[in-house]
Formats: structure tokens, C-alpha cells, sequence
């Protein structure tokens, strides 16, 4: 905007010192006008202008020049705005050009031009490169020849013919040849090495001249418009980008086995910002052992396979949080291995793991152990998993497992303590090639490709970097990486950007990107850690981020700048140099803990796909597709043709293939009624769970110190800390209790549990948090509430007289205010600034008040009845509130304006008594709104308040006390007058589990005790919390072997629609209860 007014205002002086009043007064109206809005009083000030018969009279203006002089002032102006714009970051430099730049781009002009010529010439005339080339009969070249793209004789081969470098063109003359310098040069340039490759086995076939693929790149077809092919000058020319990023090794998979995909994502890197990435943990996996290594599924991508240091394998569906597999270590067939290692094997039959991975498709997986051996597993839905191939594949440990496509052909490539890289048929175990070179143990393999060239990077713990074909030429490059580091290599989702990370024996990490053409670093990223304990594990997403463990954190960056982006400590709890990994849209990520599980943390997308995805799991028949296709195209022979993809009579007739796949002679009519009989089986006998017995679950009573003697003190308002370390409790008689959980053994994380007996915590001074009480409005009759700050140091909570701050730590009364009448009755803290605090006033009117200057702002009316709820959405900036008098109302937190109010539907037959409170809680999503009110559970869509679903409990359980969403806004937890807890899913508002008072009370026929209140735990979404009218606190958590509260109903039942439309942004805040 600067810019438009420094040139605007430049024609304006201009006009007057021409002594051009009305084209002056015009530029005036027309063209400056528009800026009076922003600054009036300057508008003004340019305005009299015209009141002078020389604008340099007026002080600002008096060294005002000539034209020319102006408007070079002006223009020096306008390039300091230019470049202090970060959009321009980057793009006002011209880039730095080597001196052999310009003969490498004529070089590659001709033979792009000349691809096709029939007889090229040793040197093509570089006057040809003034039009575009066309060779025909009458030229001298030849006639055109078939594409290499279309003609189905060749296929993909190259031809063998290449122009060499222009060496008759005056200046520029080829260099002497040399050692490649590049990590693409190694593709044109093979060179002969002291490192031959052992070859065993049956050899793919070998284009008689790799290098003219990469000399020459084949003519862009034009019957392919979803593939980008790069121009020739750009140092990308080797790169070829991929539809929706997916990789030809699955491109050309039937279409009901591609990835899921989600409304609005791509692989445009403008598409995206920092908060699309995932932050917020949403669940947390127990595994049991230490995770070694971790992988999504490519195709279900919310199937996450897992291998830890005893061997232990597991995948886990994280829509429904079951673990479909688990598998120990244990060799399938001893008599098939070496006699060392059958005798090893005896005497010590444990082997931990070093890397699990979902082959292309999902079909299969392999996983790598620390015992020279290689297992590979077939994957065919839900439990269903299969051995496949087991391999003694090296000497000592295999340090790394990877699947790639040489030849159209499926293989896994492993590395090794025996400094080897061996390639394997992934159908037969069939060893193809061993390639030698390394002199240390060998610590990772990237195997990738350009064009029709497939190629292997591999990296060893001595920090050495080697590239591969898949010949017996030996290694292609030779390089160090960064620091000596063990280090692991990655492209991003589109293969046309090189990474790696690692760590170095003395704990320093690096990760950079490289450049390809260069064989150099183009960046090093900055912020890993000096002395980083493991090696630092790295993952990239999106295009645009990178990821690492370290420093128990996990830190992001843009790709395009070497500073960090931002990190996130995942609630805690990790170790130094977890494990991470990307689900392929990069919504997920899996990061490894301290106390042997995994939490996930996901971004808004994320959070919509495992709400939707909720008791939704793996689809057999998808897999059972998969596996057919891949087995036919995996034997042997390979496929004719292997750029069509297959054939129909491919997807037909893959019996024989489906045997050697899965071992056994079922076909797809055995099969498929198979999946859709159990599937109504299943939906035939789902019943709801009950919990009626106390070993149905686990329950704890938290400890306390009332006298047993004393009348019970009713718990009115419960919650944890958002650390999940402790829960506060206010009881009627004004007073706070607060129990900590410590770390231990039985506890290592610290967190709430039924499982431990945390302390009733006090401290050393003895004394309470006990509210301000008020003479006229006793705290028996006053309605209490309390907010906690989100670092868990202050809580602020009010029992009918004033408002109390108190220190978390110290329990010190820290300030008073807000004196009755009218008292507070609900309190919410802003969710982007801790000194603003909405107050729900017992005359029916809300204070926003900022305690920083103790003033309030702005006082909000629109309710008839007390305030009894109040919930912010960080996303759409508003407050909605709900009253006694059963109304919503949405307030702007801009202007504090009402939006729109609503009154809620009170069901047919029920009557809502005159006064009553009415709780609202926004979801995870912060666009849906959980409603709570003692007839019923009702979710609304803000900020228009459309009414969504509704849920009316049966009258048998009496009226409703509390109900709060799960911590990852999956289930309602919801409490009634007769003792019991109904557990819904949250999408569908549907119950699936009762628990009653009996499972968790003991059985007193003259006391009627029942919850008053419900709190959720803030990452563990299976726990919940009860403040009871006897003055317990109740902590319920489901059986270790159940793992979940029950199952949703089927659909078919009549659960109605299984998920709702979610909003664009998550949030940890819990709900003020």
C-alpha cells in the first residue's frame, strides 16, 4: 500500500509543480483519496496543498527538486520497501552462475532438440538452437523417429546413441574428463571403481546406456496432462514430478486401493503454513517396550506399524485405538539358516528391531533385526497377517530395510554390520544383487530414481555416502556426509529434493538438504542439539517441512529456511532422540516416548480423518485387491508391459500368484462373502457394554482427610491440570483440594491414573485455597466456579463472594476482586491472552475483564437467568454463552457484539425446571458445540447455532448431572442423578457403554450418592473423573485388556451418520466445568 501511495503522491507533486491544478484536484480524488481512510490527518495536510501557489512552502516539502531528481528519491524509497518485503526474500538477487553454466545449457539445449533424429550428427551445428528443430526427410539428420515413449517396441529404453559434449564451437570446450562431482553427474559418468559388485542370482535387465536417458531426456508425451515434465535449465532437469505424490511404484495400483484423499490438500508448497502442521497429541499408544522403528501404512493411513528393542511387532488402527497385531520375535524355519547362526539363535533367542516398513502398495511389510535376519509379512486386513519370506540376509545386524521397483520388479534392499548393501526378490527371496565398497558397517539405504534410472544411496556409520545402479559397475559417488554422521537419507514427497540427517560420535547432528547437480550441501538447517544422546531420526512432509528428534522435542522447518520453525515438547514425556514419522499426508505424526508408547499428534485435518475413521477399520477386501494386482505383477518374469500398468486379465485370473503370495489355495469367491458375512455377523450382535462390577473396570477413590464423622460436602466443580499430572476439586463449603500423582515405578510418567494412589497435596504451610464467602450468599447456595490458568501456576475461582487468585504451588491468596453482588458464576480465561477473563455474573450479564489493569472492559448482556456457561473458539473468534434461563448466545471477542442467540429445543415430553444449567464446550474442532443440559445432549454448529444432533437419555436414569467431551473430543462422558456414567461417541451421539454406580461405589442402601460433576484427563481420552455428592473424587479408567469403553454401534443399527463435518482448528484447552 506504501508503494501505490509514494507513487501516487509523486504524481500529484508533479502535477503542481506543473502549475496543472485540475489534473492535480483528479489525482487528488481519484487516486488519493482512498488513502484517507487509513490517515486522515495526512490527507488533509496533501489536500491544502492545493492552497499554496508553491508546495515547497510547506516545510516537509521544502528541499523538494526538480523531477528528476524527485522521482530518483522516490525510486530509492520504493526498492528499500521492495526488499524489506519477505515476499520478495530470495528473488531480487540475480543467481550466482558458474562459468561452465552457459555451455552446460547448450549442451543440453541440443540434445533435447535432437533427441529424435534418425542419423544424428556427432555435432549437431549450434546455429540449429536459433528455431525450433524438426528433423524430416529432406534434412539432413534423417527422418523422425518413434517417440521411446510410445513405441511399444521399445518401451522404455533409451536409445544408445548420444551427443557427446559441443566441443566445435569456439569457446566452449569440454573440460578433461574427471571424476563425477555431482550426485546426478554419477548417472552420466559411470566410472569404474577397485569395488566390484557380486551378483547372484537372476539379473533385471540393463539399458545398454544409462547415461543417455540422463543426456537425453525423452520428449514430454501430451496424452499425460497430470504429469509436469521440467524445462531443460533448471538444475531440476533430472526430476520429474509425480501425480498428487504418489510414486510410480504405486501409480499404477487399481483405484480402489489409492490413498484416502482430503478436500483442499495438494502438494503446492504455497498451500500451506506452520499450522498445518501436527501439533496437538490426540492419543498415546502403550507399546511396552522400547520403539525402534515406525511406519504408517501408505495406502490406510491410519494403520501404524510399530517394532521395538524385544522384537515385538504391532500394527495398531488408530481410529478405533485397537492393536489388530501383535507378534514376538521367532524364527519361522531354524533348519533353513546358517549353522553359526542356528547356533546363536540357541543360546540367545531374543534380537530387537531395527527398522519396520510398509512396502509401496501396503501389501507387505518388512522388518529388520538386529540377528542377520530379514522377515517379511503379508498384510491382508484386520488381524489377518501372513510370513511371506524370511531371510538370513547378513552378518551380524541388519541395520536397514527398504523396498524399490528395479526393473518394474518389486525388491528389498537391506544393509548391514557386514558392510554390505544386498537387493532381494521380494517374491522369492531370491538374491540379485550384493554390491561391496564400504569399509564400516553400513547404516542406511535410499533407493530412488530419475527417469527410467533406479539407483541406491547408501550411508555408513564412518559417515561415507555411495550411490549405485543396480549392475556390477560398483559405487557411483563417494562423499562425506556432514560431520562423519551416521546419517539417514530422504526425499520429499515429490522425489525432486535431496535431505539428510544424522549424528556423529562426538553428539553433534546436522541436517541438510543436498544439491544434486553440485554433489554439495545447499543448506545446513540450524537448531539440533551440540551433544545429542542417539542419532537424531528425521522425517519431511508436505514439500515444505522437515522434522527431527532431538533435545526430547520434535523440531520443525521450512524447507526454504535454514532456521527453525517451531517446536513442539508433545505434553512432554520424550526422550532425547525419539522416533518420528509422517503419515503420508503428512496430518499425522507418530513420535516415540519415554515410557515405551507412542503418541500421536495430528494438525485439523488429522484430528477430522481419526474422528471420521472412528470404529472404521482396515479394509480386507482393499487388501486383498492390492495383493492380487502386486503378486501377479511380482513374479519372476515381471509384466510385459510394465508402463501400462495391469492388464485385465491380471486383476482376473491371479490365482497361481495368489498362492505363492499368501500360501494357501483360497480364491476371491472364498473370500469376499467371507468379509461381507462377518461384517453382518458383527453387525447382528453388538450390544451395548455394560460395566456393573467393579473388575469390569478400574476405579479409584482418591485418599482424603474429612472426618468421617461429618456431613458429606458435596465436590461442585472437578478438573486435571493440563499437565494430567494432578485434578482440583471445590467443594460447596468453599474449599479446593488438589491430588498429585508422583513418578515412581509403577509410574514413570507422572500422570493421573486409577492404577496409582496419588497424594492429597498440601503445602509445607498448611494451608488452604479457600474461596472468599459472602454473608448475603452463603457458599452452600451460591453457585462456585474456578478456570486454571494453562500452566497450570494460578487458579482463579469464586463461592458466591469475591473472585480469589490463588497460587497453584503455594496456595497463597495472590489478589481479590470482583466483590458481590452480583457474584460470579462461571469463569473463563481468553485463549490468547491469560489477563482477559470472561466472568459469568449472577444478574445474567458477562464482564470481560483484564485483571493486568483490574478493569472491565466491556459488560455483555443477552441472557434473562445467571450465566452457567462459557466457552471461546480461537478459531471463530467468538464467546458463546449459556444461561440458566436454557439460551445461547455468540458474542464476536472483536467487538463484543452478539452475533445471534438461540433457546435450546427442550424434548417432546420432558419439562426443563424454571432454573437449570446449561453447559456448552466446544469441540477439538472449535466449530462444533457440545451442549449439555439436564434433559439432554446436543451438539450445535457455531457461529450460527445450527442445531446438529441431539441425544435424549432414557427417563429411567433420571436427569442429567455433567457431561464433558474426551480429551480428543471422541467420546461424551455423561453423568446422571441415578449414579451411572453413559460414554457416547461423540460423531454419532450414540451410547455404547453404561457404567453404574455399583461398579465403582460400594453398595450402601441408605445413601444415595451420584456424580455431580465429569472431567476428562487432557491426553488420555479413555479417562475420566467423577466429583461425587459425598464429597469423593472418583477416578474411572477402562480394563488394560479392554483398552476403550465399548464399540459404536454399527450404522445398520441405526447409529445414524458416523461422524460430523469438522471445523479447520484443534486446541488442548480443556472445558471449564
Amino acid at each position: 500500500m506504501k508503494i501505490f501511495f509514494e507513487i501516487r503522491k509523486q504524481k500529484y507533486l508533479e502535477a503542481l509543480d506543473k502549475k496543472d491544478r485540475a489534473k492535480a484536484v483528479e489525482i487528488l480524488v481519484k487516486d488519493l483519496k482512498v488513502f484517507s481512510a487509513f490517515n486522515e490527518d495526512l490527507f488533509k495536510e496533501i489536500t491544502q496543498l492545493l492552497t499554496l501557489e508553491n508546495f515547497r512552502d510547506n516545510e516537509q516539502l521544502s528541499k523538494y527538486g526538480d523531477t528528476k531528481s524527485a522521482r530518483g528519491i522516490m525510486l530509492g524509497e520504493l526498492k528499500k520497501l521492495i526488499e524489506a518485503n519477505p515476499l520478495f526474500r530470495d528473488k531480487l538477487n540475480f543467481p550466482t552462475l558458474k562459468n561452465s553454466r552457459l555451455r552446460t545449457l547448450i549442451n543440453q539445449s541440443l540434445n533435447w532438440q535432437h533427441q529424435l533424429c534418425k542419423n544424428p550428427k556427432p555435432n549437431p551445428d549450434i546455429k540449429t538452437l536459433f528455431v525450433d528443430h524438426s528433423c524430416g526427410q529432406s534434412q539432413p539428420n534423417g527422418a523422425r523417429a518413434p517417440s521411446p515413449v510410445n513405441n511399444p517396441l521399445m518401451g522404455a529404453v533409451p536409445k544408445p546413441a548420444g551427443f557427446p559434449p559441443l566441443g566445435a564451437h569456439g569457446p566452449f570446450q569440454p573440460a578433461p574428463a574427471t571424476l563425477p562431482t555431482s550426485l546426478a553427474g554419477w548417472m552420466a559418468n559411470p566410472s569404474t571403481v577397485p569395488h566390484p559388485s557380486a551378483s547372484a542370482g537372476p539379473l533385471g535387465f540393463n539399458p545398454a546406456s544409462s547415461s543417455a536417458i540422463v543426456k537425453r531426456p525423452r520428449t514430454p508425451p501430451t496424452n499425460n496432462p497430470a504429469v509436469d515434465y521440467q524445462t531443460a535449465d533448471s538444475e531440476h532437469v533430472l526430476k520429474r514430478t509425480r501425480t498428487f505424490g504418489i510414486s510410480d511404484e504405486v501409480n499404477h495400483l487399481p483405484v480402489n486401493i489409492l490413498p484416502v484423499g482430503y478436500s483442499g490438500q495438494s502438494h503446492g508448497q504455497s498451500s500451506y503454513s506452520s499450522d498445518d502442521l501436527p501439533k496437538t497429541v490426540v492419543m498415546t499408544l502403550n507399546q511396552g517396550s522400547i520403539v525402534k522403528s515406525i511406519d504408517f501404512h501408505p495406502v490406510q493411513q491410519i494403520l501404524l506399524l510399530v517394532g521395538t528393542s524385544t522384537g515385538e511387532i504391532m500394527i495398531w488402527d488408530l481410529g478405533s485405538r485397537e492393536r489388530l497385531v501383535h507378534k514376538n520375535f521367532k524364527v519361522w524355519d531354524h533348519s533353513a539358516f546358517s549353522i553359526p547362526l542356528q547356533a546363536a539363535l540357541s543360546s540367545d533367542y531374543t534380537a530387537a528391531i531395527n527398522r519396520v516398513t510398509w512396502s509401496p502398495d501396503g501389501t507387505l511389510f518388512g522388518v529388520a533385526y538386529t540377528k542377520h535376519v530379514v522377515q517379511i509379512y503379508s498384510y491382508h486386513g484386520g488381524d489377518d497377517l501372513r510370513n511371506h519370506l524370511e531371510i538370513e540376509a547378513h552378518a551380524g545386524s541388519v541395520n536397514d530395510l527398504a523396498f524399490s521397483y528395479p526393473n518394474k520388479q518389486l525388491c528389498i534392499v537391506t544393509c548391514g554390520e557386514d558392510k554390505l548393501i544386498k537387493v532381494w526378490d521380494a517374491v522369492t527371496g531370491a538374491k540379485q544383487f550384493t554390491f561391496e565398497g564400504h569399509e564400516a558397517p553400513v547404516y542406511s539405504v535410499c533407493p530412488h530414481f530419475k527417469e527410467t534410472i533406479q539407483f541406491i544411496f547408501s550411508t555408513a556409520i564412518d559417515g561415507k555416502i555411495k550411490a549405485w545402479l543396480y549392475d556390477n559397475m560398483g559405487s557411483r559417488v563417494d562423499y562425506d556426509a556432514p560431520g562423519h554422521s551416521s546419517t539417514t537419507m530422504a526425499y520429499n514427497a515429490d522425489g525432486t529434493r535431496l535431505f539428510s540427517c544424522g549424528t556423529n560420535k562426538e553428539g553433534e547432528s546436522y541436517i541438510v538438504e543436498w544439491n544434486e547437480s553440485e554433489g554439495a550441501v545447499k543448506r545446513t538447517y540450524n537448531g539440533l542439539g551440540k551433544r545429542s544422546v542417539g542419532i537424531v531420526q528425521f522425517d519431511t512432509t508436505k514439500n515444505r517441512f522437515l522434522a527431527a528428534g532431538d533435545e526430547f522435542l520434535v523440531k520443525f522447518w521450512d524447507m526454504d529456511s535454514v532456521n527453525l520453525l517451531t517446536t513442539v515438547d508433545a505434553d512432554g514425556g520424550l526422550p532425547a532422540s525419539p522416533c518420528i514419522r509422517f503419515n503420508k499426508e503428512g496430518i499425522l505424526l507418530a513420535v516415540s516416548t519415554n515410557d515405551n508408547g507412542i503418541k500421536i499428534l495430528a494438525n485439523p485435518d488429522g484430528i477430522r480423518l481419526l474422528r471420521t475413521m472412528e470404529n472404521r477399520s482396515f479394509d480386507p477386501s482393499r487388501a486383498a485387491s492390492a495383493s492380487i494386482v502386486k503378486s501377479s505383477a511380482m513374479t519372476t518374469f515381471g509384466v510385459s508391459n510394465p508402463s501400462a500398468g495391469p492388464s485385465v486379465m491380471d486383476r482376473v485370473t491371479p490365482m497361481s500368484s495368489m498362492v505363492a503370495m499368501n500360501g494357501d489355495n483360497r480364491s476371491l469367491l472364498d473370500v469376499k462373502p467371507r468379509i461381507g458375512d462377518e461384517s453382518m455377523e458383527k453387525s447382528r450382535i453388538w450390544k451395548l457394554t455394560e460395566i456393573t462390577e467393579p473388575a469390569q473396570c478400574r476405579s479409584l477413590r482418591l485418599p482424603d482427610t474429612k472426618n468421617p464423622t461429618m456431613p458429606p460436602i458435596r465436590v461442585s466443580r472437578l478438573i486435571y491440570t493440563n499437565s494430567g499430572l494432578a485434578i482440583l476439586a471445590l467443594a460447596v463449603n468453599a474449599v479446593h483440594k488438589l491430588w498429585k500423582w508422583q513418578r515412581n515405578d509403577r509410574s514413570s510418567t507422572g500422570k493421573a491414573t486409577a492404577s496409582v494412589v496419588p497424594q492429597l497435596w498440601q503445602p509445607t504451610s498448611g494451608i488452604f485455597m479457600t474461596n472468599a464467602t459472602s454473608e448475603t450468599n452463603p457458599p452452600e447456595e451460591a453457585v462456585p466456579c474456578f478456570a486454571l490458568s494453562k500452566n497450570d501456576s494460578y487458579v482463579m475461582s469464586a463461592s458466591g463472594g469475591k473472585i480469589s487468585l490463588f497460587n497453584m504451588m503455594t496456595f497463597k491468596t495472590m489478589t481479590t476482586f470482583m466483590p458481590p453482588p452480583p457474584a460470579a458464576t462461571f469463569l473463563a480465561f481468553h485463549p490468547q491472552d491469560n489477563n482477559i477473563i470472561a466472568i459469568g455474573m449472577e444478574d445474567s450479564s458477562i464482564q470481560i475483564y483484564n485483571v493486568r489493569i483490574d478493569e472491565v472492559k466491556t459488560k455483555l448482556k443477552g441472557h434473562s437467568k445467571r450465566i452457567t456457561g462459557l466457552a471461546f473458539s480461537n478459531v471463530l473468534n467468538v464467546l458463546v454463552s449459556s444461561g440458566a434461563d436454557s439460551q445461547l448466545c455468540v458474542w464476536s471477542t472483536e467487538g463484543w457484539e452478539k452475533q445471534t442467540s438461540k433457546s435450546l429445543q427442550i424434548p417432546p415430553g420432558r419439562v426443563a425446571a424454571p432454573v437449570v444449567d446449561t453447559r456448552v464446550q466446544f469441540h477439538n474442532d472449535q466449530t462444533q458445540l457440545l451442549v449439555v443440559h439436564e434433559t439432554q445432549i446436543a451438539v450445535y454448529e457455531a457461529p450460527k447455532l445450527e442445531h446438529m444432533k441431539q441425544w435424549v437419555p432414557p427417563e429411567a436414569s433420571g436427569l442429567i448431572t455433567h457431561a464433558t467431551y474426551s480429551c480428543d473430543s471422541q467420546s461424551i462422558y455423561v453423568s446422571f442423578e441415578d449414579g451411572s456414567v453413559g460414554i457416547l461417541t461423540a460423531s454419532s451421539l450414540s451410547l455404547r457403554c453404561r457404567v453404574t454406580s455399583t461398579s465403582y461405589l460400594p453398595t450402601n442402601p441408605n445413601s444415595r450418592v451420584y456424580p455431580l460433576v465429569v472431567a476428562a484427563h487432557p491426553s488420555e481420552p479413555n479417562q475420566f473423573a467423577l466429583g461425587l455428592t459425598d464429597g469423593g473424587v472418583i477416578v474411572l479408567e477402562p480394563l488394560e485388556s479392554e483398552g476403550k469403553w465399548g464399540t459404536s454401534p454399527p450404522a445398520e443399527n441405526g447409529a445414524g451418520p458416523s461422524s460430523l463435518t469438522a471445523g479447520a482448528t484443534s486446541t488442548t484447552d480443556q472445558a471449564q466445568r
